[in-house]
């Protein structure tokens, strides 16, 4: 295959190129085996100034709306080329991830709150082509003078609805003001869209919806489980011991729930990681991490949990408490079962409970009470206190633990890089040895704290 950079004169390199090629550059950047055709779909529209994109939770969105978006960039000029608005830090964080890799000479920074705000005022000096912010935080950067937007010509709101549903309108109603020369824009959600604020003209939009084509339900099973008791925890506690071994995500609907039943897994020797808006950034970022790179396979959650974050290979999903809508309902389910994936959605309800019209179960989960919990982590994670901003690099993590610490390659797991601290992944019967060999030791002539995480 030809040597094509991404970036610069990417319309024409996309236009160019076969199927076989792109599916090629994205698995090398990516670690995508193939594009869907929902993605394929998008890559292919450059000539609709307005597009809105219906697709499910974990259908691949993201990339499908950053190809479209960079074979629509123009060389760089100086100014933003385009800002591409998210409803949370998370889903911020994920677009990042999945632009940056194939953005070439393009500068893609991130903004959302809990982020240094230093940090990103500094990476705004140098403008970049691409900007993805949450509402809050662009606007704060507006209203400070240290981005301007008038230039911007693509403007991309991912998961709209939910925008829309936490009351963001007048946030995104002032900083669109600030776009007068838009003329290309994108709105996805999850869910089907009736109407448009008319600070966002989207009159003639050509609507490309997947919401039936990628529906999950065949690929899902839908337990009822019934506790005997109001208070739920040993019936949750008896379901997760029946449970195969797979990640799993335990959603509530109240902050106060979420920790009761994270200190009740934990006082029973199960190992969970915890994620609400009450956590600090860093503490919600380590809590998807570690779930993610296996060293935790539980997660205790509220409906925060359940768009806008990049979660695989989720086996069970468990309503502790009931959904209070269909929408919630619908978006909890989307963390399993992504993309050719099966998985399973587990119900407790009590007596005192009237389940909602739209749940329908499949069948009926018997507990076996004498069951043994085969939910396991084979992997531990080790804490670094630092990052890409202390210019520590995954090669570099990876170099070290096998110099210092002994490890062979196949042994490291996933690791994580963020500003001023890195999680990775090493396996779980040799972490604490690990430690002990590395903890004193100095990465890029630099002594930093290693802890397990």
């Amino acid at each position: 295959m030809a040597k094509y950079h991404l970036g610069i004169n990417f319309a024409e390199i996309l236009n160019q190129m076969k199927e076989s090629e792109i599916k090629s550059i994205i698995t090398e950047k990516l670690g995508i085996e193939s594009l869907n055709d929902m993605q394929r779909a998008m890559a292919e529209k450059s000539s609709s100034q307005e597009l809105v994109l219906l697709a499910p939770t974990g259908s691949g969105k993201t990339l499908a709306f950053a190809m479209n978006l960079m074979k629509n960039l123009k060389e760089p000029t100086g100014y933003v080329q385009a800002v591409i608005i998210a409803p949370s830090r998370e889903l911020t964080i994920q677009i990042y991830n999945v632009i940056r890799p194939i953005s070439g000479d393009f500068k893609v920074t991130c903004c959302y709150g809990g982020h240094k705000f230093e940090d990103e005022k500094n990476s705004l000096e140098v403008v970049p082509d691409i900007l993805v912010s949450t509402p809050g935080r662009l606007l704060d950067h507006i209203n400070r003078g240290n981005v301007e937007l008038y230039q911007t010509r693509i403007l991309i709101i991912d998961e709209f609805d939910k925008s829309l549903e936490l009351g963001f309108s007048e946030e995104m109603k002032r900083i669109i003001r600030r776009m007068k020369n838009v003329s290309r824009r994108i709105l996805t959600s999850a869910t089907q869209i009736d109407s448009f604020p008319e600070f966002i003209p989207m009159k003639n939009a050509l609507t490309i919806n997947y919401l039936q084509e990628n529906k999950t339900e065949n690929r899902l099973t839908i337990f009822n489980v019934h506790s005997e008791e109001k208070n739920k925890l040993q019936a949750l506690l008896q379901l997760l011991n029946n449970l195969e071994n797979g990640k799993t995500i335990i959603f509530l609907n109240h902050r106060e729930s979420a920790e009761r039943v994270f200190a009740f897994l934990e006082s029973n020797r199960l190992s969970a990681v915890l994620y609400h808006g009450g956590l600090e950034q860093n503490d919600r970022e380590k809590a998807i991490a570690m779930l993610n790179n296996g060293s935790k396979m539980i997660l205790v959650t509220t409906d925060l949990g359940a768009r806008g974050l990049d979660i695989e290979k989720v086996k069970s999903i468990i309503h502790y408490h009931l959904p209070v809508n269909v929408e919630t309902y619908t978006h909890r389910n989307g963390r399993t079962a992504r993309i050719n994936e099966s998985g399973a959605i587990y119900i407790i309800t009590s007596d005192t409970e009237k389940v909602p019209d739209f749940i329908e179960f499949d069948e009926d989960f018997k507990l076996d009470k004498d069951a043994i919990l085969k939910i396991k982590n084979d992997y531990s994670a080790l804490f670094f206190s630092a990052g890409k901003k202390e210019k520590i690099s995954k090669g570099d993590v990876v170099g070290f633990l096998i110099s210092k610490g002994g490890l062979n390659a196949d042994e490291i797991g996933k690791i994580d890089v963020f500003d001023h601290h890195t999680l990775v992944a090493v396996r779980k019967d040799l972490a604490k040895a690990t430690l002990s060999k590395i903890a004193k030791e100095k990465i890029k002539n630099k002594r930093i704290r290693i802890t397990l995480a």
